[in-house]
């Protein structure tokens, strides 16, 4: 268990540990020359069973962004308060970091009591007491028990020490199946070692030989060494103060604020959304726009704060919120920080990470809302089923198990109708609405254009669904067309019912229209031209140049005007061909490519953006990447 010292300057935090422990967590020269802790101290009991690391942390309010990287992570509060002080500014304060950061478990040392005459002690320590439960009553720490102990005499150390122990017996076990964390919040050189970290394990465990990720650097290394709970160690794991000695970086490239983590959750974020609880003592509310440094993990990055369900917070409320934060740092589901105002001078809010994967955009929508709603659920599977229900495109299951600090996507608790394509997971019940959504804009498409034959798949994706993962996309296709619900003629997507079938007279008259659109080349016979040379009427021809089209053998360019299938893939390469060149695709290049008038080259143009193969810009023409149309190269 990890046990976090809190209280003011000069009430004893380093003494109490030292008393306890044996250890003394003042280790640069300065501090012992001025007597207060300037930097994050460390000190390690064990007993049978069990093991204690205590951060003791500094009490000086400018020291308090030091304070707070060692707090992030800590499983119980040691609130310290000297008899004859009482409660004092950062007993306030240390409190309020504490309580913000979620911890529900704490213990109070009234110490120095050998200052306080016996005569009178009694009734001082009843007063401090009080002070102190009015102080705890509006947090998750009322009802702590209080001792009172003097480092100096001995006196209700052994009981303290016993009180802690007894604790960490009854700790509740750290969330299982997560990835391993750990926050850096110190990093040095060993002689003969190389690069060492120290840290708090905040989930998951580790064993020498590891490979790990290091955010926000980016850096790969290789674990050399482990000293868990300051004994060494083949392992460490969740709820263990850890130094990890590390191949492949150095004492440089480390720093508080890292995360040294597993390589699949690795993650660095800018933009997270959070739930977040303004501390009742605030005077006023807290608005969008605010800039705050948030304390996260070890680290400490200035921030700008987006209210999303609300437009002012009053003290004491909580409100979902987006952090737009000025560097990237690594931040998973769960994890608990705290906002300091802009100036640093004061703890104004607790912070809880929703999703580290908040969206720029449509972030106050409904939808998105109610995204966050389930992100707030506590159980990992009633969470999952939420967000899963609230996603009408699916989830990428890997961002969501990074997210979740889990080690890869197979860990994810998916509801039983969850339907897994690739790295997408997609509710039945979304599924089957993306193949009506389908269905419904191939039934539209052919009511608009009733003498063609479909649009290709990535076509009919920009209409029906072009937010659609592809993996998910083409799964749904598959679906359709094995079910006969939707039909594919060569790179075609039809409804059956949208099926041209060639009667006898319509077939006879196919084997001579075809062959005359071929001789025509880039400027094929119009039909009346068409009706002549065959000795058939104009509807007649019109008629089987509409089944030819519905079949995919040949296409109108303009009423009246078809080309059949061999001439515009010869078009297409040519069209490829002027992409390629100085000018590019435009209507000037293409006429003197193909020998066709102005007009001509600008229809043909016109009708490859219409069919998907181009996409017009301006006056150029660019071929659209995603196309499988006309021969189009990868």
């Amino acid at each position: 268990m990890i046990i976090g010292t809190a209280g003011h300057i000069d009430h004893g935090k380093t003494t109490l540990v030292r008393a306890l422990t044996g250890v003394d967590t003042d280790r640069l020269p300065e501090e012992k020359r001025r007597g207060i802790s300037i930097e994050l101290g460390y000190a390690y009991l064990h007993a049978p069973g069990v093991s204690l690391g205590f951060v003791d942390v500094p009490g000086h309010e400018r020291l308090l962004h030091t304070m707070l990287a060692g707090a992030t992570g800590i499983d119980h509060a040691l609130l310290v308060v000297a008899a004859d002080d009482g409660v004092m500014p950062q007993t306030r304060e240390h409190l309020a970091v504490v309580a913000l950061l979620g911890v529900q478990e704490a213990t109070v040392a009234i110490t120095k009591i050998d200052r306080i005459d016996a005569a009178t002690r009694a009734a001082r320590l009843a007063e401090v007491q009080a002070d102190i439960a009015a102080l705890l009553a509006p947090t998750p720490l009322a009802h702590s028990p209080m001792l009172a102990v003097s480092a100096t005499t001995g006196d209700g150390i052994d009981a303290l020490r016993e009180r802690l122990l007894d604790a960490a017996r009854r700790e509740h076990a750290h969330e299982d199946g997560l990835a391993f964390r750990l926050a850096v919040d110190r990093a040095f050189t060993l002689s003969g070692v190389g690069t060492v970290v120290t840290g708090t394990v905040f989930s998951g465990s580790v064993r020498i030989g590891a490979e790990l990720g290091v955010v926000p650097s980016g850096h790969t290394v290789r674990v050399r060494g482990i000293h868990a709970q300051n004994q060494k160690a083949e392992s460490a794991h969740a709820g263990q103060r850890c130094a990890l000695a590390l191949a492949g970086v150095t004492k440089d490239q480390m720093h508080r604020g890292d995360w040294a983590c597993a390589p699949a959750i690795a993650l660095t974020t800018d933009r997270i959304d959070v739930r977040l609880t303004l501390w009742p003592d605030e005077q006023k509310p807290m608005r969008s726009g605010t800039t705050v440094h948030a304390h996260l993990g070890a680290s400490d990055v200035m921030a700008s704060l987006a209210l999303l369900d609300r437009d002012a917070l009053a003290p004491g409320e909580t409100a979902l919120a987006q952090l737009v934060l000025k560097d990237g740092v690594g931040a998973w589901h769960g994890d608990r920080g705290v906002l300091r105002d802009a100036s640093a001078t004061r703890t104004v809010a607790g912070v809880r990470v929703l999703d580290p994967f908040a969206p720029v955009r449509y972030r106050r929508t409904p939808e998105r809302l109610r995204t966050l709603a389930a992100w707030c659920i506590d159980d990992r599977p009633s969470r999952v089923a939420a967000l899963l229900h609230n996603a009408p495109l699916g989830l990428d299951t890997g961002r969501l198990a990074r997210a979740l600090s889990l080690a890869n996507d197979a860990a994810l608790p998916l509801p039983g109708d969850a339907v897994r394509v690739a790295h997408t997971a997609i509710a039945q019940s979304h599924l089957e609405a993306l193949e009506a959504q389908i269905t419904a804009r191939l039934a539209e498409f052919h009511r608009a254009a009733p003498d063609e034959v479909g649009p290709d798949a990535r076509r009919l994706k920009r209409l029906a669904g072009p937010r659609t993962d592809d993996a998910l996309w083409r799964h749904a296709l598959d679906a359709l067309a094995a079910r006969g619900a939707l039909v594919r003629s060569g790179t075609w997507l039809h409804l059956p019912d949208h099926a041209a079938r060639l009667d006898e007279a319509e077939h006879k008259l196919a084997q001579k229209l075809l062959p005359r659109l071929a001789d025509g080349g880039f400027d094929p016979p119009w039909v009346r031209d068409l009706a002549k040379d065959c000795a058939a009427s104009e509807p007649m021809v019109r008629q089987t140049l509409a089944s030819l089209a519905r079949r995919g053998e040949a296409f109108q360019v303009v009423k009246d005007l078809y080309y059949p299938l061999a001439t515009v893939e010869r078009l297409a390469a040519i069209a490829r061909d002027c992409l390629d060149g100085p000018e590019g695709l435009q209507a000037a290049s293409f006429r003197d490519a193909t020998g066709l008038g102005r007009k001509r080259a600008i229809q043909l143009l016109e009708f490859f953006d219409r069919v998907g193969l181009t996409r017009r810009v301006k006056d150029a023409h660019l071929l659209r990447p995603d196309t499988s149309l006309f021969g189009a190269r990868p």
